[in-house]
């Protein structure tokens, strides 16, 4: 089985995007061969500063790598190191329907928080993040909730493709955890945790410190009851039930039964403290890997290699497909 997914490298990494992604990624070492890619085009579709990309970029490798990632047991690379990517990008632009993207909700949030120009690339994001899919023939793609309709997109434009020329790609399936899949901020409880929240105070970042991260899960916003259970109107203490459940590997029914009859004061205490031994150790980790720059260029350079190998197989038969360039027997 082939597993793949891309992450960007934008802001710090957070609480979200370790419970809902990069566990996953951890974990698909195990189960298959894991393709993970940094998603430096996609990072320009919104306004961005270059320095600060590639700094971005170095800082997600050091982080994916201190939360277990090991480039001998898996393929790690930056996107934009892979130039089929583009190419396939442009190709599966033509059998996507406008229409389709039209629906997109990320391009709709987003487009909605520009201040500045709005980008045809943004709009044609999705088809990027369907290539980046499809190239690998890949079967699994570990994803937070947020990203099931895109996921839903790439499933359609390979059927599509398939109909049109002929058997050419896998329609992969997406694996989004039961539990944790959308993890909320703190203090919103009714948004999802992210970077470009107008607060921080409710975002718990991979490397706050001990004492930082306390401070936020301490402070999380709850309801006026003292039941620990989740419930619709308690989404604060239920954010805070799954993300006990994640960290202690076990199910929110769990976490329910143990703290009944806890105060809210009590369970945010041991919260708190499971979450700071959680991220310790990627924290500890990543300070002993970013220093070293030439490493983390030299991992994402050899995963580039490989990655164009598979790349490049797949490109070739889409080119034979579609009549594209010289002919070619197909596969």
């Amino acid at each position: 089985m082939r597993i793949f997914s891309g992450i960007q490298p934008t802001g710090g990494k957070h609480l979200g995007n370790y419970i809902g992604a990069i566990r996953s990624y951890v974990e698909g070492q195990d189960r298959g061969e894991a393709i993970y890619c940094i998603v430096d085009l996609h990072a320009i579709t919104v306004p961005y500063e270059p320095a600060t990309l590639r700094t971005n970029v170095l800082d997600t490798t050091a982080v994916l790598m201190a939360a277990g990632l090991d480039p001998e047991r898996c393929i790690l690379f930056r996107q934009s190191d892979v130039r089929e990517h583009t190419e396939l990008c442009w190709l599966l632009g033509t059998v996507t329907a406008h229409g389709d993207l039209n629906r997109m909700h990320q391009f709709k949030e987003k487009s909605a928080r520009q201040r500045e120009l709005i980008s045809a690339g943004l709009f044609f994001y999705p088809v990027l993040q369907t290539a980046d899919i499809l190239l690998y023939q890949t079967d699994e793609v570990p994803v937070g909730d947020d990203q099931r309709q895109h996921l839903e997109l790439a499933r359609d434009i390979a059927e599509r493709f398939n109909d049109r020329f002929g058997e050419t790609f896998v329609v992969p399936r997406h694996r989004i955890p039961e539990v944790g899949a959308r993890i909320m901020d703190l203090q919103s409880p009714d948004e999802k945790m992210s970077t470009t929240a107008a607060s921080q105070a409710g975002l718990v970042l991979l490397l706050d410190d001990d004492r930082t991260i306390a401070k936020k899960v301490k402070s999380a916003v709850t309801d006026s009851g003292t039941d620990i259970v989740r419930a619709p109107d308690k989404a604060g203490i239920s954010n805070l039930i799954e993300i006990m459940a994640v960290i202690g590997d076990r199910s929110p029914e769990d976490v329910e039964r143990e703290f009944q009859g806890s105060g809210y004061g009590d369970f945010k205490s041991a919260v708190a403290d499971a979450v700071v031994d959680y991220l310790r150790p990627v924290r500890e980790r990543y300070n002993e890997l970013r220093p070293d720059e030439s490493r983390l260029e030299a991992a994402l350079e050899e995963g580039a290699e490989r990655a164009r190998g598979l790349a490049s197989d797949t490109m070739e038969h889409v080119r034979a497909r579609m009549g594209i360039g010289p002919v070619h027997a197909l596969p």
